[in-house]
């Protein structure tokens, strides 16, 4: 499935970080969505449908805030070594970009750095469409309006179809300020005292304040499909939309949610199928994300959460 992208992950449990690498060295058309208000990105301007570069040959989701971003740079070595990219004249510039989530607060202080981009492009293979915690999504958390001691595991999250020779994927890193719901019921936040979730929307719209820029969930669309630059766009725009059935609140000031869309362009498709099926499948890919994750990092509440609890319940 979706033979002309290779994915590739390293993973840091160590220091609770990683980065993965979706590869198309043939080049795949490009688009890209940030709606969150506190993005870590690099190169989202080139996806734009009126720029020159009409091919991307890399898309990078990594660890690591802005810091994370270093990990393209090994992904631009491992291609340019391969001898892919745009011409540029006498050389090839291989076309990466990429977005990164924050998680500093994990485990250690630690990005995936220039080696660790470079190891995930080499480890990078067809069909690896691996959940978990891996790759972008070893230090991700979900539920975080009271800190990272109150959070719950999340992850990496993929959700696949294939209609009539159309084929689809997409690939979310879930580390989102707000909860992740499934028909509206919580199934990954913050525990409450009774044992079930504390309510993040709840909390939010009580007046409670989230944690700047500790956030963020970060994806790409996979199809191989015939699309323009402007259908790209418009499918990272839609994977948006199955990120806020997923997540509650989503795209906050505190989120820096950016999805990224590869078309390789094999099919011809009739591109409303793609439109309803995208946000579906993002929707999939956040569960994905944080099913079977463990609680182990899912602190009782102490008597701060007691206590917030209490008070914000008091207020409705």
């Amino acid at each position: 499935m979706l033979e002309k992208f290779r994915i590739g992950h390293f993973t840091d449990n160590e220091n609770g970080t990683g980065v993965t690498v979706v590869l198309c060295e043939e080049g795949a058309t490009g688009g890209v969505s940030v709606r969150g208000a506190a993005p870590a990105t690099r190169e989202t301007d080139l996806l734009s449908p009126e720029k020159t570069v009409q091919k991307v040959n890399a898309v990078v989701l990594s660890g690591g805030s802005a810091f994370g971003l270093e990990a393209s740079s090994g992904v631009m070595d491992y291609l340019r070594e391969k001898g892919v990219g745009f011409n540029a004249g006498k050389y090839k510039v291989p076309i990466v970009v990429g977005a990164s989530l924050f998680d500093l607060e994990y485990k250690n202080f630690a990005y995936p750095d220039k080696t660790a981009g470079y190891e995930a492009a080499k480890n990078a293979k067809e069909n690896n469409f691996a959940s978990g915690s891996i790759g972008a999504g070893t230090g991700a958390t979900v539920g975080k309006m009271l800190g990272i001691e109150c959070a719950a595991k999340a992850g990496l999250g993929v959700a696949c179809l294939s209609l009539n020779g159309i084929e689809v994927a997409v690939i979310s890193a879930v580390n989102a300020l707000g909860d992740v719901v499934d028909n509206g019921k919580i199934i990954a936040g913050i525990k409450s005292p009774d044992g079930g979730f504390l309510d993040s929307l709840k909390a939010f719209t009580s007046g409670a304040e989230g944690v700047l820029g500790t956030n963020t969930t970060i994806g790409c669309v996979l199809t191989n499909a015939a699309l323009t630059k402007v259908q790209a766009n418009r499918l990272a725009d839609l994977a948006h939309d199955g990120l806020a059935r997923a997540i509650s609140p989503s795209h906050t000031n505190f989120d820096g949610d950016a999805y990224f869309a590869l078309a390789s362009g094999e099919k011809n498709a009739e591109f409303n199928i793609l439109t309803a099926v995208v946000p579906e499948l993002t929707r999939k890919s956040i569960l994905c994300a944080v099913s079977g994750q463990s609680d182990a990092t899912q602190k009782k509440a102490d008597k701060l959460l007691f206590s917030i609890f209490q008070k914000m319940w008091k207020q409705n």
